[in-house]
């Protein structure tokens, strides 16, 4: 991370308003170069001025000091390096300061008045230094044009290269810091991206867990729900009815390797989706955080079990009549009814209906059993609608003769699936003191 805004400024750790040590001593160490400067030439200009040389030596000194302070008050310094411009001191202070004022934020409209006044005055002073050194006799070797010439070159070569190189370190000063808050906000954007994409993934992650969750409890539940069923009234029947035995018994093997084949191809489905991870040498330990990479990776697998469920895979409406015979088989008295023209509607939408009445029937030998059972589908419009409706067990605790265990999950997932096509979904017992589940799924879903 960039030390930028705040980071920056908790790396102040310079004394006062110094941002490093490194920054005071150099300006401490300037001031007092500057100091010794103006006391040096503050001997010939007390001589001039007729005051003690002590005094002259001071003010000198206390005038180059001021230097100490050109991070602070840049204006201050350069007033100062011009009021003493007269006196012939405080040229390190006039080129430090001038400089300083450049590369500061100052309002260029200030830094060129500043300077124009600090070159005027250069000029001016050394004009009149000059003049008075032809009249003293001291330059007879040079002609007139000398004067202008030495005055101009002075006062430009004294104000413009510290004003041109302040300006250069300025701008790329603040280039730099422009950057480093570009970069500084780039990264938090891609930080945010990232912990965006890390809760979509999150979120990937659950609804897969839902889904398998809702699919194995549909596979499982329905089918092991009858082979338990079918093995109660198996040992019921053993010894007086042998042939009706035989019957149950051979329901119980074909309900068992049909939810082994569910099972099966549920399993190949999420083993293909591991990438061969998981190896021979035991069990794999799978890190709980998944890389942006993953995202890509659970998008094509999601559009890739989308692909499949258009081709028509899995159970479908005309799978109805046949489940209701098995519930019948168990020993259900259960009788279909179906409304209006079937017509080709979505995979998802007939897995959905399917699974509905699936759920709905084997929630009946879970807590009705022997109740009498209607379902009905209606073939509408742009909507398909189901209801699964049973009356009151024939004699009371007859449902838990079987034993079967119910993990609450089931109208949860029935739920969960009809709202996800933007359907409607009511479950609810009855006033003769049966249950009644009801859907209505979107054709166009």
């Amino acid at each position: 991370m960039t030390t930028t805004g705040e980071d920056h400024t908790a790396t102040l750790t310079g004394p006062w308003w110094w941002a490093r040590w490194r920054s005071a001593v150099l300006d401490g160490s300037l001031a007092l170069v500057s100091a010794v400067e103006c006391a040096i030439e503050g001997y010939p200009f007390a001589d001039a001025a007729g005051v003690p040389v002590p005094a002259g030596m001071v003010f000198g000194a206390l005038a180059g000091s001021m230097l100490l302070f050109r991070r602070r008050w840049p204006i201050a310094v350069v007033l100062v390096s011009i009021a003493i411009t007269p006196a012939q001191m405080g040229f390190l202070m006039g080129l430090v300061g001038l400089y300083t004022l450049a590369a500061s934020e100052m309002p260029r409209r200030i830094i060129g008045a500043l300077a124009g006044m600090s070159m005027v005055g250069m000029l001016i002073v050394t004009y009149v230094r000059a003049h008075q050194g032809m009249v003293r006799g001291d330059l007879q070797m040079v002609g007139d044009w000398f004067v202008p010439f030495v005055s101009i070159t002075t006062s430009l070569g004294m104000t413009a290269p510290p004003i041109l190189l302040g300006l250069y370190v300025g701008a790329r000063r603040r280039l730099m810091e422009s950057l480093r808050e570009r970069a500084d906000s780039l990264e938090r954007e891609l930080q945010l991206l990232a912990e965006r994409a890390e809760e979509r993934a999150e979120w990937a992650r659950n609804e897969e867990r839902t889904r398998i969750a809702r699919e194995m409890h549909d596979v499982v539940a329905h089918r092991v729900s009858l082979m338990v069923v079918h093995a109660a009234a198996l040992q019921a029947v053993a010894r007086k009815d042998p042939e009706k035995a035989v019957k149950n018994a051979s329901l119980v093997g074909d309900m068992g390797r049909q939810a082994l084949t569910e099972l099966r191809e549920m399993l190949g489905v999420l083993r293909t989706g591991d990438g061969g991870s998981g190896g021979s040498g035991g069990s794999s330990v799978r890190m709980q955080t998944v890389p942006l990479a993953a995202v890509g990776v659970a998008a094509a697998a999601a559009a890739s079990r989308a692909v499949d469920e258009e081709t028509g895979d899995g159970p479908c409406l005309d799978d109805l009549q046949e489940l209701v015979g098995q519930s019948a088989a168990a020993g259900m008295v259960v009788d279909l009814f179906v409304e209006g023209d079937a017509r080709g509607y979505a995979a998802r939408v007939e897995q959905t209906a399917y699974r509905v009445v699936q759920e709905a029937l084997t929630n009946v030998h879970k807590h009705a059993a022997g109740a009498k059972t209607r379902v009905r589908v209606a073939h509408r419009g742009a909507e398909i609608a189901m209801q699964v409706e049973n009356g009151p067990p024939p004699e009371p605790g007859a449902a838990s003769d079987a034993r079967l265990p119910s993990g609450g999950n089931g109208l949860v997932g029935m739920k969960e699936r009809v709202l996800g096509l933007g359907g409607v979904f009511v479950s609810g017992p009855t006033d003769a003191g049966g249950f009644r589940v009801s859907a209505v799924i979107p054709s166009e879903a």
